[in-house]
């Protein structure tokens, strides 16, 4: 309500005032927000484990892959992690529940290991039914400066 008094007391001025200005001007400024940027993440990967998964060794890492399931799956430190349909995921637990976790905030030796030991290779899960993704998306960046994807 003050805004719209403090501008009506302008304008009447400005038609009543006997005074001439040269150079005045009176604007109005009506400031409009950008709308908020949407991202659409995708869904945290279908593990759903009655038991914990056999784990192996990645050779000459500190981090353990599961063979024996159809997911990147893997464990490193207290955490699990796995790489689906472009995006990185974590858990507490083997079973989940699953939570986005950005690239930078993987750990490296995470990130370092091979692709020969991910059931869906980065980049492939277009090939193999998945969402498609964008371009330079779907590589690990540990991997990537590495030249392996």
């Amino acid at each position: 309500m003050m805004p719209v008094l403090a501008l009506t007391a302008i304008l009447v001025l400005a038609v009543v005032s006997p005074v001439a200005a040269d150079n005045v001007s009176i604007g109005v400024s009506i400031g409009v927000l950008a709308p908020p940027r949407v991202v659409v993440m995708p869904p945290p990967p279908p593990v759903v484990l009655a038991a914990p998964p056999k784990l192996v060794v990645v050779p000459g890492s500190p981090v353990f892959y599961a063979p024996g399931i159809s997911v990147n799956f893997f464990a490193y430190g207290d955490r699990y992690y796995s790489f689906h349909e472009g995006a990185w995921f974590v858990a507490t637990t083997h079973g989940g529940p699953w939570a986005t976790i950005a690239p930078g905030r993987v750990p490296q030796p995470v990130l370092a290991v091979p692709v020969a030991y991910y059931k869906i290779p980065p980049g492939h899960a277009k090939k193999m039914g998945g969402r498609g993704e964008a371009p330079g998306r779907g590589c690990p960046p540990g991997l990537a400066k590495q030249g392996r994807c």
